[in-house]
Parts: C-alpha cells; sequence; structure tokens
C-alpha cells in the first residue's frame, strides 16, 4: 500500500467550510527591505521634486498657453495612431515569432528587439537614411508620389511607431507562448482555419497581453524624444510633441514652462497608464 501523505479525517471532526487561512506575513530581510526601498526612492524622489518645483500659482495661465495644448494634442494623437499602427503590424509578427518555426526565427527576435537597445537618435539617422528624401525608400517615394515622409507629423508617428513596436510585440509573444496551445488544437480538429483559430480563440486567450503591450506601447511612444526630433524636427503644430516642447522651453531658459509641461506629460502618463491598468492588466 502506498501512503498519499495526508492526515486521515475523522468522521467527528468538522469540515473547515470558510475561506483558506491566509499566509502568515513573514518579515522582511533588511538585505532586502533595504535595497528595495533605496530603488523606489530613487524612482519617486524625481517626480517628487518635479511636483515641488512647479510653479502652482500660475499654473492655470501656463497650462492655457496656445503652445502647451498644441503639443499636448500632438502628442496624445501621434502616440495614439503609432499604437494603433504598432497592434496591426506587431501582433502578427508576435505571433510569427510565437506559433512558427522557419530559419533565422533567432535572428528575426534580435532584430525586433534592437530599437530597445539602439540610442533614439540613432534610430532617427536610420530612419532618414531609408525613409530620407535621398534614402532607399525615400527617393520612390518622392519621385513617385511628390512625399516626403521626414519633418512632417507622420514622421513623427513612424518614429514613435519604430521604437515602441518592440515593446508590443514581446509582450504579446510572451502572452502567446504562455496560452495554453490546446484550445488552439481543439479549434482546428472541429475544422477551424488558422485565422478562424487566431481571431475567435488566439486573441480573445492572450487580449490581457495585447492590451499590456499596448499600453507600454502607448507610454513609448509618448514620452519619445531622440528619433522624433532627428527625423521629424521641431517644428510647432506639425511635428513638436510635449518631450520636444518641454526641451525647447528649458534650452529657452524657461524652467518654470518645463516644469510645467513636464507636469502635464507626467499626469496624463500615470493617469492614462493607472486607468488602463486597472481595466485591462489586472494582476491575482
Amino acid at each position: 500500500m502506498t501512503s498519499t501523505g495526508e492526515r486521515p479525517v475523522r468522521a467527528d471532526e468538522p469540515v473547515r467550510t470558510g475561506p483558506p487561512r491566509r499566509r502568515r506575513a513573514q518579515r522582511v530581510p533588511a538585505a532586502l527591505l533595504t535595497p528595495a526601498l533605496l530603488g523606489l526612492l530613487f524612482l519617486v524622489l524625481p517626480l517628487a521634486g518635479l511636483v515641488a518645483r512647479a510653479p502652482w500659482s500660475s499654473l492655470p495661465q501656463r497650462l492655457t498657453e496656445p503652445g502647451a495644448l498644441t503639443a499636448l494634442r500632438l502628442s496624445l494623437q501621434t502616440a495614439s495612431v503609432a499604437t494603433v499602427g504598432c497592434l496591426l503590424l506587431g501582433v502578427p509578427l508576435a505571433w510569427l515569432l510565437a506559433r512558427t518555426r522557419f530559419p533565422g526565427r533567432r535572428v528575426v527576435r534580435a532584430l525586433v528587439t534592437v530599437p530597445l537597445v539602439l540610442p533614439p537618435v540613432v534610430g532617427g539617422v536610420a530612419l532618414l537614411l531609408v525613409f530620407g528624401r535621398r534614402g532607399l525608400l525615400g527617393t520612390w517615394l518622392d519621385s513617385t508620389f511628390g512625399y516626403t515622409l521626414p519633418f512632417t507629423t507622420t514622421g513623427v508617428i513612424v518614429a514613435e511607431a519604430f521604437v515602441a513596436m518592440p515593446f508590443l510585440v514581446i509582450a504579446v509573444e510572451g502572452a502567446l507562448r504562455g496560452a495554453d496551445a490546446r484550445y488552439e488544437e481543439a479549434a482546428a480538429t472541429l475544422g477551424a482555419g488558422r485565422w478562424t483559430t487566431f481571431t475567435h480563440v488566439t486573441l480573445p486567450l492572450v487580449a490581457p497581453g495585447v492590451a499590456a503591450g499596448a499600453v507600454l506601447c502607448w507610454a513609448r511612444a509618448l514620452g519619445e524624444f531622440g528619433a522624433t526630433i532627428t527625423f521629424a524636427g521641431n517644428y510647432p503644430g506639425i511635428t513638436q510633441t510635449m518631450p520636444l516642447a518641454v526641451y525647447q522651453t528649458i534650452e529657452g531658459g524657461d524652467l518654470d514652462g518645463a516644469v510645467v509641461l513636464s507636469l502635464v506629460l507626467l499626469t496624463v502618463s500615470v493617469a492614462i497608464l493607472a486607468g488602463l491598468r486597472d481595466k485591462w492588466i489586472t494582476s491575482p
């Protein structure tokens, strides 16, 4: 006879029907708590300094300045359009990396993550070499359609999508790898094609991962600076997003104005990220 290791239950012993007991809180070792608190302080202290340095008395006047509102609106629009573009291109790319096998897949995955480690300014130069008027594709666009991409609002969207798409691809690929493939196999045995399985089974399974990737992608696009100023320039009302407006303001010596713009960008980012996280990205 093999033992199951469980204690036998007596007939007269009351059966516990309530919720499981909570695990007793354990004391956090000082060797972990101290660096954790220092890390938290390192992340929060600059933000606290930004809030403390804000010119609260003149904040309403500065917020209603046309330049600030225009830059904020352009940032929100370009970041949102760039995120939609990343979803349309990045989700299929993540599926390709997670669900199929082909020669050079590791190389492709490495190439996808290159913009994560590439300096954004270098990314902007690379975009100029491809989409510039004398670039690999820019020459064809200019000669065929008479259209040049750099230094336009569309150029801002392209620059933001270039640096933000890897965040989406990595998040969605991780969600696809963690999803139970048996549901897709069951759909296939019932006669569903790959497209039907992808749209009706796979996407609902990885929806939280897609939402998380989209949030990260949007946040990265909203804060993009280096590739944008290199590829699209800094023209108010056309390519000047909030990070570029902050840079121009502080370069002009207006520290209070730069603090106000930074505070607006911080508030919008935190509010939208917190709202999306509570709705779509809930942790157990």
